[in-house]
């Protein structure tokens, strides 16, 4: 028996240390199964190949320690030291060299290698006690096992799958602890101003362009980075909300429907900020209807007497603002129709200026952001300040202040003479679209670097060739990243007549930076337009 327990356990920790890019992917999937599963078919070397490798590997420890005579206890040592030894070297070799998102070994990762380490040890320690000395077992029934056994590795990806579906409702009896919790600070902050921000793109942007302007009136905590989902926000409440904040804003990122109103349990907005609606994860939505649909559960969650926030796309957006019975505000570039709006917009390398206008009057704006899309955004936190209060002059003054978030239009300094655009932020075809006329602008050869767009499900490929077309009126060169995602992108360019050897494919951002390199001279503009996020590769 003990032979047994040294085997299982040996085989098991062998396991869980080569199997780390699987364990990244489940983070990176935000522990979701149908989006780990996804990544596993989009990755599928990198995911079997581990496993695979640590399977041949036992299969060859037993038959070496067997043929030398070692077995029992010391024969199970042995393939335990094998084991451990050759599962580090598997999760180094395999892991994600350059991650943009490095494995974190938060509190939930850390509970769910143990549990994966007790579940696939017992699996295997009942399985091996019919091969002790002392079974009585058929000889047949013992081959099975030890086949078994020995390819038990090559199904890793399907065993974490599993260790996650154990390991699930302890993870949401802990989620639901500190859920409660976050719940009970916030019912106990009569006196907190709450705004929820969702949208198919543009959330981040706006958050901060927000809370940069806010600062102005309010002491307001704003959710970092791309803290959007529940556990997230969970986390920024409990930890970062003080007794002197006034605003509290909070991003909802959705990729399920109902995500937005489990988001709205927990925050309970009284101001709710649609930025837009189009076709981002369609792989999870399937369709945008669904994507309109999850996103409107924010303006549905407020109550009567909240007041709603719309982006006028002259599409959906303006769609759902119609169709709103609450207090609601809509702004874009639109005098007709919007309660909001820019005039004399003029965009340079500098920054933007616009008047902007209400119905009972207009003042002058400058900022350093880049784009009429950005233009848009501050329009929307425009009108939210106006709600709440805030002067010209105090509006005007924060948007003076804004900076550029980080990957989203980013003007990069650069002292060899090139200037870089860095909007590298996951892209959506609004945002390409706006990332494009500002390089156009530009001056000098203008280069655009790029993988293209991800997650759009079947309509991916149209959606890159559509992406193509509108990218070959506002570039010189393009650098297309990945050769088979860059199909599509390559044919929109060819369909506008772009030049042929004007096309360049690289296979990895490395392979792109080196091609720039003989390309690229000082006065000339670079754009990186997205980045695959690190659970797409080719």
């Amino acid at each position: 028996m003990f032979s047994s327990l040294l085997l299982s356990l040996g085989i098991s920790a062998g396991c869980l240390l080569a199997t780390r890019i699987l364990i990244h992917y489940f983070q990176l999937e935000s522990y979701q199964f149908p989006g780990y599963f996804r990544t596993i078919r989009r990755n599928l070397p990198k995911a079997v190949l581990p496993g695979l490798c640590m399977a041949v590997l036992l299969a060859a420890a037993v038959l070496l320690f067997r043929a030398s005579g070692v077995q029992g206890i010391p024969g199970s040592a042995l393939i335990l030291a094998a084991m451990t030894a050759g599962g580090f070297a598997a999760g180094k070799a395999f892991s994600e060299k350059k991650a943009k998102k490095a494995l974190k070994f938060t509190p939930r990762i850390k509970r769910l290698y143990a549990v994966s380490l007790i579940v696939m040890a017992a699996i295997l320690f009942f399985a091996a006690l019919p091969l002790s000395g002392q079974s009585t077992a058929d000889p047949g029934g013992k081959r099975i096992i030890a086949a078994f056994i020995l390819l038990f590795p090559a199904f890793l990806p399907l065993w974490i799958a599993l260790c996650g579906l154990l390991a699930w409702p302890i993870e949401k009896l802990i989620s639901e602890m500190y859920f409660r919790d976050a719940q009970r600070i916030l019912r106990s902050r009569k006196d907190l101003i709450r705004i929820g921000i969702t949208g198919s793109w543009g959330k981040t942007s706006v958050k901060f362009i927000l809370g940069t302007m806010l600062e102005e009136k309010y002491h307001t905590l704003v959710t970092p980075a791309s803290f959007n989902t529940p556990m997230g926000v969970t986390k920024v409440i409990r930890t970062m909300l003080e007794p002197g904040h006034r605003v509290f804003v909070s991003e909802m990122g959705a990729r399920h429907v109902g995500d937005i109103r489990e988001m709205c349990r927990l925050v309970h907005p009284h101001y709710g900020i649609l930025t837009s609606v189009g076709p981002q994860h369609l792989d999870t939505f399937r369709t945008v209807e669904r994507v309109a649909s999850t996103k409107y559960e924010l303006i549905e969650a407020l109550p009567e007497d909240g007041t709603a926030f719309f982006a006028d796309d002259d599409g959906i957006c303006r769609e759902l603002y119609r169709k709103t019975g609450k207090e609601k505000v809509i702004t874009g570039l639109f005098p007709s129709f919007d309660d909001v709006w820019a005039e004399g917009i003029e965009v340079s390398g500098q920054g933007s200026t616009f008047m902007l206008c209400t119905k009972t009057g207009k003042f002058p704006c400058r900022t350093s952001l880049l784009g009429e899309l950005n233009i848009r955004n501050i329009l929307l936190c425009a009108g939210v300040c106006l709600k709440l209060g805030m002067s010209e002059d105090q509006i005007a003054r924060g948007i003076g202040k804004l900076t550029p978030v980080e990957h989203r239009l980013q003007l990069m300094a650069n002292p060899g003479g090139i200037t870089v655009i860095d909007d590298a932020f996951n892209s959506n075809i609004l945002g390409a679209q706006q990332a494009f006329q500002v390089l156009k602008h530009m001056g000098g050869k203008r280069i655009l670097v790029t993988p293209g767009m991800v997650e759009l499900g079947q309509k991916e490929d149209e959606m890159n060739r559509t992406f193509g077309s509108y990218a070959a009126d506002c570039c010189d060169t393009a650098v297309l990243i990945g050769k088979k995602r860059s199909v599509a992108i390559a044919r929109g360019l060819r369909d506008k007549g772009f030049p042929e050897e004007k096309i360049l494919i690289a296979s990895s951002l490395k392979d792109a930076t080196e091609k720039l390199k003989g390309i690229a001279v000082p006065g000339d503009t670079i754009l990186f337009e997205n980045d695959l996020p690190d659970n797409y590769n080719e």
